[in-house]
């Protein structure tokens, strides 16, 4: 008797597409036997963690005890950081975790959540994950079309997805656009900001929306440390909200979701501040770097504010990935975003991406 192990799973989970992470070097090395390999696919910080985290990492020690399951440290830093209460603050092992405690919080199998097209690709699968249906909204300019998202509210709208900047087209939304949101937001219905690359963006009328929790209690903003603070491996993100929806979303947290290495590193890595400017600087002329020679070689890409550029190569992408992979260089196909045509490549350190635009001027040549 054979039975139809596919079967077991709800309808959701049944439906789900996984997520696809980028290619590890590892990877690379045993499939094409390359050796000189440079990983531009995943947003993770070139620039690397604070040198303080390393000398934290060596001093740890304590490894048969569970982690505090509630970050009570971390959250007095993250509270002083951002001047708000400890109790608005729900840890996560990334970002990533949040969303899914949302969805799991606020939304059933009758109700729907709204995202933009060509949006992080998490969003659909937390809301499947719980048999919800997810809408997606047609993007205006790679980006989110927030008159196209205010219009598509209805009765089973639970929870909104805004990712800003966004992943993957590096697009931004100004203050003022989303205030006006917000308004016209139901106060029934979540609004999750992501920000995971707030720290990037540099420009006059970006919003901190950590700061308007107060005055929209259906505002949840999310923040990680897997980016600029260089701390992907460890995956340890957090929210900021009002304190009675934090208090439900620690009700569905695991009580040990983050780990005590990463505790304790997210927090000296907060201290370090100068580390993360230097960071900052150090990505913004990776970015004028990369621009300028993908304008030497006549390549279209979307401006961007954060940590990588998305490449309009105007032809089906997939053939240059592979050619680049033999080149040694790992970017990141998004044809599963609906861009079929574009590539997202990541600021790395300056030889880096000198090494991908030779690359890519290399493939581009054949």
């Amino acid at each position: 008797m054979t039975c139809d192990l596919l079967g077991l799973a709800t309808p959701g989970v049944a439906g789900i597409l996984p997520y696809q992470p980028g290619k590890p070097i590892e990877e690379l090395e045993r499939e094409l036997g390359l050796s000189n390999i440079i990983k531009l696919a995943s947003n993770e910080n070139a620039f690397g963690q604070s040198p303080a985290v390393l000398q934290g990492l060596a001093r740890f020690k304590d490894l048969l005890r569970y982690p505090d399951g509630n970050g009570f440290l971390l959250k007095q830093a993250l509270a002083g950081f951002h001047h708000i209460d400890p109790r608005q603050i729900t840890l996560g092992n990334g970002s990533n975790d949040i969303l899914d405690l949302v969805v799991r919080v606020f939304v059933t199998d009758r109700d729907e959540t709204l995202y933009a097209r060509h949006a992080f690709a998490i969003y659909p699968i937390v809301t499947q994950a719980v048999g919800a249906r997810a809408v997606e909204v047609p993007a205006r300019n790679w980006g989110h079309d927030l008159d196209a998202m205010a219009a598509a509210i209805t009765d089973r709208t639970r929870v909104i997805f805004i990712a800003n900047p966004n992943n993957p087209t590096g697009t931004w939304l100004r203050g003022d656009e989303l205030d006006a949101f917000m308004q016209r937001v139901p106060e029934n219905v979540i609004v999750l900001m992501d920000q995971a690359y707030f720290e990037y963006v540099l420009e006059a009328g970006y919003p901190d929306c950590i700061t308007w929790v107060r005055r929209y209690p259906n505002l949840i903003a999310t923040r990680t440390f897997s980016k600029v603070y260089g701390l992907a491996a460890l995956r340890v993100g957090y929210s900021v909200s009002h304190p009675d929806v934090a208090d439900l979303l620690n009700r569905v947290r695991q009580p040990f979701n983050v780990n005590s290495v990463a505790l304790q590193l997210a927090e000296i890595a907060l201290g370090d501040q100068a580390h993360i400017k230097k960071c900052i600087e150090c990505n913004r002329t990776g970015l004028r770097q990369l621009a300028e020679g993908l304008d030497g070689m006549g390549i279209h890409f979307i401006p961007s504010v954060a940590n990588f550029l998305c490449l309009d190569l105007q032809q089906p992408a997939a053939e240059f990935y592979q050619s680049l992979l033999r080149e040694g260089v790992i970017v990141r196909p998004i044809a599963g975003y609906g861009m079929p045509d574009h590539l997202r490549v990541t600021v790395g350190l300056p030889e880096e991406n000198r090494y991908f635009l030779e690359a890519l001027a290399k493939v581009l040549s054949r």
